[in-house]
């Protein structure tokens, strides 16, 4: 199964942002978390994202058909992180690699160090996603209720998954 990126532009931001939605649905639902989580954001919210000239939209592609999305904040500084937030696979695409793929191709465009993000630490499976993709646990998390708390990752230098 091949995957590629295809960059989104603010055209996009109404298609961006239901998928999106549908996305994070199940979690948003699990978790309670109406401030923070991706599938309550407003369209004007990815609206704007998709204006910011250091934020690169992709939707994933398997051939003509867009399963996911992922957004990397890039500001081209030296020594600056690059951040993936949000990153999403549509529900019946997932657990199918298609996430790794996203975030290799993306590492190859945007380069592979020092990147970060955030994740459900009560979510094992993206736990494990990040790790193998060679993303460690900071050490800094934040509680966001009684259900959720967020885990910070990064990745510092380009290093194989095991």
């Amino acid at each position: 199964m091949e995957v590629t990126l295809l960059r989104a532009n603010v055209d996009n931001a109404k298609e961006l942002h239901a998928m999106q939605v549908e996305a994070f649905k199940e979690l948003l639902e699990k978790y309670q978390d109406f401030d923070t989580s991706p599938g309550s954001e407003s369209m004007e919210k990815v609206e704007a994202r998709l204006k910011q000239d250091f934020t690169f939209y992709y939707f994933i592609c398997i051939g003509q058909q867009k399963v996911g999305a992922i957004r990397i904040v890039d500001k081209k500084e030296t020594g600056n992180h690059k951040r993936i937030s949000p990153l999403f696979v549509l529900p019946e695409y997932q657990g199918k690699g298609i996430a790794q793929k996203a975030i290799r191709l993306c590492e190859e465009i945007h380069g592979n160090g020092n990147w970060e993000l955030d994740t459900i630490l009560q979510e094992p499976k993206n736990c494990h996603l990040y790790e193998k993709m060679g993303y460690h646990q900071t050490g800094k998390t934040e509680v966001i209720n009684e259900r959720l708390t967020l885990i910070s990752y990064e990745k510092r230098r380009q290093t194989e998954p095991e």
